[in-house]
């Protein structure tokens, strides 16, 4: 058979980890797809650098579109990041009845479902194992392996970035701020980190994995964000003597009124799973109906974990590619025709246990006028610890509570913020058990 003809667009980290990854495993890969895979056009912005990597064979351009409009070509492999260009040149390509293999998590959080949309129109695919956790193949293990499944939730680890500081801020008692220095000089944090340390990246991945684990569309835009930039060691230290670690959580609950859509930090139990996933590591719970707990667990990031991903992606559209369209696994698992309009929850809906810290002063009473507080709203205190503070009029408060309503807690600490012997604001985070 006639070898499969890839465009390359994008020959960064990932690019050329592609690159380096079928070169060397030529034949193993032409073994399991059946037939050769060759990247026979490229395009980047520097042509002088991918000629370097590439030899003096394989055509570069500085031109994206010259690669899609390419007659000769079967599959694009889109790699080069944002949301705007990546967009127009996937678009195209699919118009152009060509496959698309992509990384990109934003592009697809963010337009998903236009592009699978117009890519089931043209009876080609789109393929993105790599978009989420690097390495780890969480995209076909829920889409192809759990199918039997209801699935009940997901939780995930899913950026190894913040996974790396808040590691490092456990294990060696620094501040965030050191640590996050630390990760950009060794590479794993970017010179602007917002989308990691502030969980956008993570929410990009959940939002996928939530539309493949429960059939509904793409909805970047109604998830809850929250990053780690705010925490401080002392909570991390303090959750540690409770027999708890804290990791920044991308988790999707189905509920009766809708689907949790959540990122944050969370404290879990010590013992758990994923509390043991150190580093830049990334890990992903999934809770179905028959299987019960199932963990998936390696490099979330990188050149050749990455580009693991990206390749098997073209073994399976090689393999696909004469199919016929209606009978290829759906692009979310589920049949585009069957897809739910269940709605995406607030974050006053959610159902879940606190660990709250404040300073107050150190006076009769105060323990009193709070616990009223929180059980005027709802809130249950399952433990409660007092601190000294620096200061020998103040203590430090630390309650963990039972489950309840975000919303009954957030309008609490409203309450609690305003009383005169208050004196700081109220750190919260959210507990999960993961049970």
């Amino acid at each position: 058979m006639d070898s499969i003809k890839v465009g390359l667009l994008g020959l960064g980290v990932v690019g050329g980890g592609t690159w380096k990854v079928l070169a060397r495993n030529r034949q193993e890969i032409s073994r399991r797809a059946g037939r050769n895979i060759e990247v026979t056009r490229v395009a980047v912005r520097d042509v002088a650098k991918a000629r370097k990597l590439l030899g003096p064979d394989v055509p570069v351009d500085a031109n994206p579109h010259a690669v899609v409009n390419d007659p000769t070509i079967d599959i694009v492999v889109e790699l080069i990041g944002g949301d705007t260009l990546s967009r127009e040149l996937v678009l195209e390509a699919i118009k152009n009845g060509k496959h698309v293999v992509t990384a990109n998590k934003a592009l697809l959080a963010k337009h998903g479902d236009e592009i699978f949309a117009a890519a089931s129109q043209r009876g080609v695919m789109v393929a993105f194992e790599a978009a989420v956790a690097g390495g780890i193949p969480i995209i076909k293990a829920m889409r192809e392996g759990l199918t039997a499944n209801r699935i009940e939730w997901v939780a995930g680890i899913i950026n190894g970035t913040t996974n790396f500081i808040l590691s490092e801020m456990r294990s060696r008692g620094l501040s965030f701020d050191t640590v996050l220095a630390e990760a950009q000089k060794l590479g794993y944090a970017e010179a602007d980190p917002t989308f990691d340390i502030e969980g956008v990246d993570a929410a990009h991945k959940l939002t996928l994995l939530a539309s493949i684990a429960f059939g509904i569309p793409v909805q970047f835009d109604k998830a809850y964000i929250e990053g780690i930039s705010k925490l401080a060691s002392e909570d991390i230290k303090m959750a540690e003597r409770l027999g708890y670690r804290i990791k920044l959580l991308g988790i999707t609950k189905r509920r009766p009124q809708g689907i949790e859509l959540r990122v944050h930090p969370a404290l879990v139990p010590a013992k758990s799973l994923l509390a043991n996933v150190e580093g830049a590591m990334n890990a992903v719970l999934v809770k179905g109906d028959a299987v019960g707990q199932s963990l998936y667990y390696g490099k979330g990031a990188g050149e050749e974990p990455t580009a693991s991903s990206v390749v098997a992606d073209l073994v399976d559209v090689a393999r696909l590619m004469t199919s016929d369209p209606e009978h290829r696994v759906p692009h979310l698992a589920f049949q585009p025709d069957a897809m739910s309009d269940t709605p995406i929850l607030d974050i006053g809906d959610v159902v879940t246990s606190y660990y709250l810290r404040l300073t107050v002063a150190d006076q009769p009473g105060v323990l009193a006028e709070l616990a009223k507080h929180l059980a005027d709203a709802g809130i249950s205190i399952g433990s409660m610890i007092q601190q000294p503070n620096d200061a020998s009029d103040m203590a430090d408060l630390i309650f963990l509570t039972h489950e309840a309503l975000e919303r009954n807690v957030a309008q609490a600490i409203t309450k609690i913020e305003a009383l005169p012997f208050v004196r700081s604001r109220v750190t919260r985070i959210r507990m999960e058990s993961l049970a």
